[in-house]
């Protein structure tokens, strides 16, 4: 997968020399680049990207400027004529600074950075999915291992919770308070006093009506709002 990337130059030789250089290097997509940093904004916002190759004296808003004001995850390297600004760049935490004329290799260099970032990212992401994928359970005097995947919802009973899967359920001793606080909270989400679902087996919504496998679940009129800004996050289609 290639490192989408934006260039935000006010100058024209200057992007045309940072476009071309990004077209030698396999693993760098450049999907825009813009004048100033407003310009860049529907750039920064519909795409995914991964590197900012950010000058300093713009129009209207200069760079450093915009990285005080911005969120921004993207790597922001700066390409700038002027050096004396390295310090106050560096404490925004930019990946480089790189002063023009930009030499070849030393823009290089600079993206290799990106890529090592991105990868270890990758890494470490791939890691934390592997290990914490599961939880264990005692269950019928056995302990079981339970896959988040697999778990649909849980549901209070009394001092107990009974644990849904595609395949079976599962009478365990432990409160619905004492489950909710030790599964992963961007997966699972109370709905109500007794019921705790995985958010990525939430078929539809329907009123105060959740189907989640082949049940109906109804949420808490107190927890509606916050239990489907959860579920639907920015994955709705508007329109």
């Amino acid at each position: 997968m290639k490192l989408k990337c934006v260039i935000i130059d006010d100058e024209p030789i200057a992007r045309k020399i940072l476009q071309e250089y990004v077209e030698e290097i396999d693993y760098l997509e450049l999907v825009g680049q813009a004048e100033n940093p407003l310009k860049a904004m529907a750039l920064l916002n519909d795409n995914e990207v991964e590197i900012i190759f950010l000058d300093i004296n713009m129009p209207k808003i200069n760079g450093i400027d915009f990285l005080k004001s911005s969120k921004t995850n993207a790597c922001v390297v700066m390409t700038t004529a002027y050096a004396e600004h390295a310090v106050e760049a560096y404490g925004l935490d930019v990946l480089d600074y790189l002063v023009k004329p930009i030499a070849f290799d030393r823009f290089l260099k600079a993206c290799n950075k990106a890529k090592e970032i991105r990868e270890l990212k990758n890494i470490t992401h791939a890691q934390q999915t592997k290990v914490n994928d599961h939880f264990f359970i005692k269950c019928d005097n056995q302990i079981e291992k339970v896959f988040y995947n697999d778990l649909l919802y849980a549901e209070a009973m009394l001092n107990y919770v009974m644990l849904y899967t595609n395949s079976k359920k599962m009478m365990v001793y432990v409160t619905i308070k004492s489950l909710e606080e030790q599964l992963p909270s961007d997966i699972f989400i109370k709905v109500h006093k007794s019921f705790i679902v995985n958010i990525n087996k939430v078929k539809s919504i329907e009123g105060n009506i959740l189907d989640i496998g082949n049940e109906k679940i109804t949420i808490s009129q107190s927890l509606r709002e916050k239990v489907i800004a959860e579920i639907v996050k920015d994955k709705i289609i508007k329109r």
